[in-house]
Parts: C-alpha cells; structure tokens; sequence
C-alpha cells in the first residue's frame, strides 16, 4: 500500500480475541494487577465492561491495558497531535531586495518579515547587487540598517552581515 505525502502511517493494536498470548502483564487505571493468564486478563476486562488492549508486544509476557478501546485511541491521538505541535521545525524563508528599492515596496516586505517572524521561521535577508551597483555596498547596508530598526523588538541576530559574490545577506531569528 502507497502512502500520500501527508499520510501516516497508522498504529495497529490487538484487542480482545486477537491477542495471541499465554500469559499478559495487565494494567489498569488503578494500577498493575501483575501477570496472569489471557483468558483471566479476558474475564477482568469483561467483568469491568471495558476491552484488553495489547500495548506492547516486544517484551515477554506482552503488556495489555484495560481500557475501552476508543478511549485509548482518542488518547494516543492526542499524544501525537501534542508531539507534532511541540515539533514544529524552524524554517528558513528569504526575501530579496534591491538595494535602491523603493520606499512603498520595503514597507510591504517589512510587514512579510515580521508576519514571518511572529510565525517562528529564521528569515534570511538577502540584497541583490546587479552591473554596478556592486560598487555601492552602503546602499545595500543602508536597506539592511532600516529593516532592522523596524523590527527592533522581535528578532535577534544569527548570521551578521556577509557578502558572496554579488549577495549581501544576514540571518535573523524570532526572539522567543
């Protein structure tokens, strides 16, 4: 089976019938009621209304749960949706200038950056020297300078100001 890009792929648990055991290490919410024989786990579980789930089956005995069974997928789904938000990689977005740009269009890249910033991601400024302009490396700090001082309280600096080739660029991060 092909899984999409977004796709994950599912955990599987055996419950009730499908656990193929002798004997199963039981835990409840009360505690650990140790080691038994399955068909005791299966009369414990039924008798308190709820499923035996096999949490884990690399160890000997397996360990089983009884829990209901929705509730126990509920709960993991949460787990990894708590993981997932906690996770969340730090992007590098970039945006280029000129270094004679226009006063208009650097206040709408300004307002992208701290959009960019407020979200989390390092952005990387990067002023593009083009023919002769390269002889004229103050405009392209001037553009940088202005940029920075907009945004005073929500970066801090990661990479300063370096030059390749006919680049100029620096690194900022949030300030969180």
């Amino acid at each position: 089976m092909r899984y999409k890009y977004n796709q994950q792929k599912r955990k599987f648990y055996k419950v009730n019938q499908y656990i193929k055991a002798g004997e199963v290490r039981v835990i409840t919410d009360e505690g650990n009621l140790g080691v038994m024989p399955l068909n005791e786990a299966f009369k414990e579980a039924e008798a308190r209304g709820l499923d035996l789930v096999q949490i884990s089956e690399k160890v000997e005995p397996p360990i089983c749960r009884i829990i209901d069974f929705t509730k126990f997928q509920y709960i993991e789904q949460k787990k990894d949706q708590s993981g997932k938000k906690k996770n969340k990689v730090q992007e590098i977005k970039e945006l280029r200038f000129n270094p004679f740009i226009g006063k208009g269009d650097l206040d709408s890249k300004i307002k992208k950056i701290r959009s960019f910033l407020e979200d989390g991601d390092k952005v990387k400024l990067t002023v593009k020297f083009t023919g002769r302009q390269i002889t004229r490396k103050d405009f392209g700090n001037k553009v940088l300078e202005t940029i920075l001082a907009e945004l005073t309280d929500l970066y801090k600096i990661e990479q300063d100001i370096k030059f390749q080739g006919k680049l100029m660029y620096m690194i900022i991060k949030p300030n969180k």
